[in-house]
């Protein structure tokens, strides 16, 4: 059976036994409704060792995908999220196995990340965009990933921002029609562009009508005058978490994030779901991530 044939018996069968015949888009969506109590469940995510898995360089990456899956097992973590760009093998065939290697080693697959940018204004190019995550659906339907965090992308050179959002926000209905398939959310990053205020975001948010859409909270990714105060802002539309280590303010330095404040944050609209550490500061992630997990611990307590 060739690749495209498994793909397409996937699609047929998840879609048979959900007994689906139309994908359901609901109005614009609200802050989640959770009920019971916040959940928070730790995950690492792959970007953390991007230095040493990225295969976009000159130089031959120093780990692999299966050496990151390893890493997560020592350090006694209930999942991962491997970042697409580290996959140096996409078929079926070694999804399934990447699959089944995790689980063997009681890793859930918490979700995975696409790099996108569904502004561009070259009909051709933003469909190639679209089909890019689409591809990316089918795939994380085989790891078993609950989530695909996704990027807006930029206003091009000249182009106006309302224009730029109008793009994306289509490009983004059509893509969660497809994850819908597969019961996959698709989670948007608060990642600059046209996502660098929170107003930006939640612009892009009130606008997309479909369920399987939410916001992938990343905590060092606001660099306003009041991170904080605006990671709240967007905080109840979260359906997945990505923490770091360190924030920076408008016109200020890096500094270690206040974590104990971030965990309330996410406690306080009652999140449910994984948070991912994305470790990104100086240190060797070697050495780095297992502190930062540490302190990521006692702050969940």
């Amino acid at each position: 059976m060739t690749d495209s044939t498994r793909r397409n018996f996937l699609r047929t069968s998840l879609v048979a036994a959900a007994g689906l015949t139309l994908v359901r888009r609901s109005p614009a969506i609200e802050p989640v409704a959770r009920t019971g109590g916040p959940l928070l469940k730790l995950s690492l995510a792959a970007y953390s060792f991007n230095r040493y898995l990225s295969l976009r360089g000159k130089t031959k990456p120093t780990m692999t995908i299966e050496d990151f899956v390893r890493f997560a097992v020592e350090q006694n973590l209930e999942a991962i999220e491997p970042t697409s760009y580290y996959f140096a093998d996409t078929s079926d065939a070694y999804l399934a196995k990447f699959r089944a290697m995790c689980t063997r080693l009681g890793l859930d697959i918490s979700g995975t990340a696409v790099g996108n940018d569904f502004c561009k204004a070259d009909a051709g190019q933003r469909e190639a965009e679209i089909k890019s995550v689409k591809q990316w659906i089918d795939r994380a339907a085989i790891l078993g990933a609950k989530t695909i965090r996704i990027f807006a992308g930029t206003a091009p050179k000249g182009d106006t921002e309302d224009a730029a959002r109008t793009r994306c926000v289509a490009a983004i209905q059509e893509a969660c029609d497809y994850a819908a398939r597969f019961g996959i959310l698709l989670a948007i990053e608060n990642h600059g562009g046209i996502t660098a205020t929170p107003d930006q975001l939640l612009a892009i948010v009130s606008a997309v009508k479909h369920e399987n859409f939410g916001v992938n909270l990343d905590t060092g990714n606001f660099h306003t005058e009041d991170p904080y105060g605006d990671l709240e802002k967007v905080a109840p539309y979260a359906v997945v978490v990505q923490l770091k280590t360190e924030i920076q303010a408008k016109g200020k330095s890096k500094e270690d994030a206040d974590l104990k404040r971030l965990i309330g944050m996410l406690r306080k609209v009652n999140y449910r779901g994984y948070v991912a550490l994305e470790y990104e500061a100086a240190e060797d992630p070697r050495t780095g991530v297992p502190k930062a997990l540490a302190e990521l611990r006692k702050a969940m307590m």
